[in-house]
């Protein structure tokens, strides 16, 4: 007889963790719904290369060095490693509260603001966190049902609160965070090289191709490089100038939020408590300092508790489709009669005996 084993599906805590973002290789990546912008990305990266690869390197590699298309193939390689990071990866999720620790976190709240008379507007949810010889405020999140660690917001595109939130990029798919910045950075300032790179030497390639056959008839036969010409011309000015936005902020140790809410440059000219005050130790900070470890543990294996309502396991599942074999029966003698296995709490109770009027009636 053949027996067939079949492995009971296991929960792991990607599938239930809350929030609007998707999951592939059984939560090793991690990126937001809204995946479109992302897909334009790649397109116009890999699109462009491709191009320069197939028509100008070639020449470019004969006519002038052959190190041109090797220092584009790895600036390429560079930019589309730090792009995938930076969208595959979590970006400093942190976990919502369990009901039991939203239910201390209210208790703790309503003890310390006491009873709000009805009519009346509760006060602001807030406590107050000294760094460096500043109050910085910790806000709650009605949503996740905890107070943010300082610098964190809640992102309304993801629906999660990210630590060190800096802003949700749609064009890595991503919300762009404490875990990724860096990686994040790396990639726009390597793009930015990328761009420049493919921009200039196109310009070169229409140049040296028009002592030889003139302009006009170059550019009738090289559409390919009229059309990357065009692309790095309009992306230049993005790209550079976002990066050197970025490298502002990593230079004073802030982050996009912060920047565009002015917490450190409003009214009340707070320092920022975060800066060093030198340049290169924020940069060393940002850039270089230890990568905390992910908070979520995606491919966690959640208990059978958690784990109810989902859809019923493969075993269960095949448990019911077998046929089910009958029990075996003995053969009893006639005088012989089956033990009741019901408990006495099971057996139904005796009836009263007849009285004898009646039973002489019945009789008659």
């Amino acid at each position: 007889m053949s027996v067939m084993v079949v492995r009971k599906k296991v929960t792991r805590k990607w599938e239930k963790l809350p929030g609007r973002n998707t999951f592939c290789c059984d939560g090793r990546v991690m990126m937001a719904r809204q995946k479109g912008i992302f897909y334009l990305t790649l397109f116009l990266i890999l699109g462009t290369c491709t191009l320069f690869f197939a028509f100008e390197c070639r020449y470019l590699a004969v006519q002038l060095s052959p190190a041109i298309p090797v220092f584009a193939a790895t600036l390429f390689l560079f930019s589309m490693a730090t792009l995938l990071r930076t969208s595959f990866s979590d970006p400093g999720v942190i976990p919502r509260a369990l009901p039991d620790e939203a239910a201390f976190i209210e208790m703790e709240i309503e003890a310390t603001n006491g009873a709000v008379p009805q009519g009346q507007r509760p006060p602001p949810r807030i406590k107050n966190f000294q760094i460096n010889n500043q109050i910085v405020k910790l806000k709650y999140c009605y949503t996740c049902k905890i107070f943010r660690p300082p610098r964190a917001s809640h992102c309304s595109i993801c629906d999660n609160c990210v630590e060190r939130f800096d802003h949700h990029c749609p064009w890595v798919g991503n919300c762009v965070g404490k875990r990724n910045y860096r990686y994040f950075y790396l990639f726009i300032l390597s793009l930015s090289l990328l761009t420049i790179y493919v921009f200039a030497f196109n310009i070169v390639y229409v140049a040296l191709k028009s002592l030889k056959i003139g302009f006009l008839e170059t550019l009738k036969e090289t559409p390919g490089t009229v059309l990357e010409v065009l692309i790095c011309f309009f992306t230049l000015w993005s790209v550079v100038g976002l990066t050197g936005f970025h490298t502002f902020l990593v230079a004073l140790n802030q982050t996009t939020n912060e920047d565009i809410k002015g917490s450190w440059t409003g009214k009340n000219r707070v320092q920022n408590p975060y800066s060093h005050g030198n340049i290169v130790k924020n940069c060393c900070e940002v850039l270089c300092g230890p990568l905390p470890p992910s908070v979520l543990d995606r491919r966690g294996i959640l208990p059978l508790e958690e784990s109810e309502g989902r859809p019923p396991s493969t075993q269960e599942t095949s448990s019911s489709l077998l046929p089910q074999s009958p029990a075996p029966t003995e053969h009893l003698n006639s005088n012989e009669m089956p033990e009741d296995s019901s408990t006495p709490e099971e057996m139904p109770p005796p009836e009263p005996p007849e009285p004898p009027q009646e039973a002489a009636e019945a009789e008659k």
